[in-house]
């Protein structure tokens, strides 16, 4: 096996210190928010955003206002994006089914799918203001019934964006605010005095937003661990350097550490597209932000074969996986960690990310490995129930049930099973005879 690296990023090491910064940082911040409520909201909100209005909440004449702002194209396309979300969601909730089951005579199982009661979908948008967020989080969670539903924002430019606020609204948001960062997430799952807690926090945001969910988890229940943004293309020569330029800087100007590898069996387009890329960073207009990422986060892997290429894509789990071969069918076969797939070299990431349906909040930092990216079904608490209607049944579960606790050593279960034992049993009765 020959895997060489014709570019690597800053160490683990290097990001591991990184990782205790941020930790620190936010550990504070939402001791500070548990203390003081509204008081360290505001001024983190000043502190970070310069944003201190006399509600975070939005009314509903401020956001009429808002939506005002936005042209009847805007809305179209905003309206478009979410019918494809919403078109997607519904298929994938149509597809859990409630049950229910006689597994013996007078013996009935069965499960229920239950909305999470209050979910809050934290929006990103300090730097780029991510209105197709708002469809993720929100009209998903809308789809899933999910009955209260907040949604958090920062400020754009020191002032409410229209098409995000537009975006939340027409999606189902309850409530919105104009909170950003470590405050937003924080007021959301502590609860303060004019924000009553979520039971769940969704969304994707950066470092600092990964890690706040991460501290809260337990307290509240989380969809995932969504970092930095990532994106992986896998490619032999059946594509080109500027394709895989484009799709490796398209998400690197997500933000300063987001991860962009390419992974592929020639040498030619990895020479080729380390060339393309450099031009095209003087073109940019986003190149400040994508040149760093792609400075310390940017790799270029050169592999022998295909099978070597499936390994390293397996290890590395990158949030979005863009597959540009002559066997990508194969590769949807086989890859088993990731976040999704974007399969052909008609298929690009930004169109997952904005409006094609499926969800852009994605597993990162090798989370892949061992969940999905946020869909309807993490809105759903699967719950399940147990029925007997029999006498019969009763007894003879009973019977099991008091023998199987005692070799645990668990006198009071055997007990549970034994009361019913005596009360329902029936001496030469066969077990699956009539309901007493």
């Amino acid at each position: 096996m020959t895997i060489t690296y014709l570019k690597r990023g800053k160490s683990e090491n290097e990001r591991d210190q990184d990782d205790s910064r941020t930790r620190a940082t936010v550990e504070a911040a939402l001791r500070d928010i548990e203390k003081r409520g509204d008081a360290a909201v505001r001024a983190f909100s000043i502190s970070f955003d310069d944003y201190s209005p006399d509600s975070f909440r939005l009314t509903q004449d401020q956001i009429d206002a808002l939506i005002a702002q936005l042209t009847d194209r805007e809305l179209d396309d905003i309206r478009f994006a979410q019918a494809q979300v919403r078109r997607f969601a519904e298929a994938q909730r149509a597809s859990m089914q409630d049950i229910e089951v006689e597994t013996l005579p007078g013996v009935i199982l069965g499960h229920r799918n239950i909305p999470v009661q209050s979910v809050g979908c934290y929006v990103p948008g300090g730097k780029f203001p991510m209105v197709a967020s708002a469809h993720m989080s929100v009209l998903t969670a809308a789809v899933a019934g999910v009955p209260r539903i907040v949604a958090c924002t920062p400020p754009f430019q020191g002032q409410p964006n229209p098409g995000v606020v537009a975006a939340m609204h027409m999606a189902g948001a309850h409530e919105i605010y104009i909170l950003g960062g470590i405050q937003a997430v924080g007021a959301m799952a502590l609860g303060t005095e004019t924000i009553k807690p979520v039971h769940m926090l969704v969304g994707p945001g950066n470092a600092f937003v990964a890690e706040a969910k991460r501290q809260l988890f337990g307290k509240v229940g989380i969809d995932l661990f969504a970092g930095p943004t990532e994106t992986m293309v896998i490619a032999d020569d059946t594509v080109d350097a500027e394709l895989c330029a484009t799709d490796l800087l398209g998400q690197a100007e997500h933000g300063y550490n987001s991860p962009a590898v390419l992974v592929t069996t020639s040498r030619a387009l990895a020479e080729a597209t380390l060339a393309e890329i450099d031009r095209l960073l003087t073109i940019l207009p986003t190149a400040a932000t994508a040149s760093v990422s792609w400075r310390d986060f940017g790799e270029v892997i050169l592999c022998d074969t295909h099978d070597e290429m499936l390994e390293v894509a397996n290890e590395i789990a990158s949030e979005h996986v863009q597959v540009m071969t002559d066997r990508d069918d194969w590769y949807l076969a086989n890859m088993t960690s990731y976040g999704a797939l974007f399969l052909g070299p008609r298929t690009n990431v930004a169109n997952g990310d904005k409006v094609i349906g499926t969800n852009h909040t994605l597993p990162t930092r090798k989370a892949g490995r061992y969940t999905g990216g946020l869909w309807v079904g993490k809105f759903l608490k699967t719950h399940s129930y147990q029925r007997i209607t029999s006498d019969t049944a009763a007894a003879h579960i009973g019977a099991y049930c008091s023998r199987l606790s005692m070799l645990e050593g668990f006198v009071g279960h055997a007990e549970q099973g034994n009361i019913r034992v005596r009360r329902y049993g029936r001496m030469n009765v066969p077990y699956g005879g009539a309901a007493e």
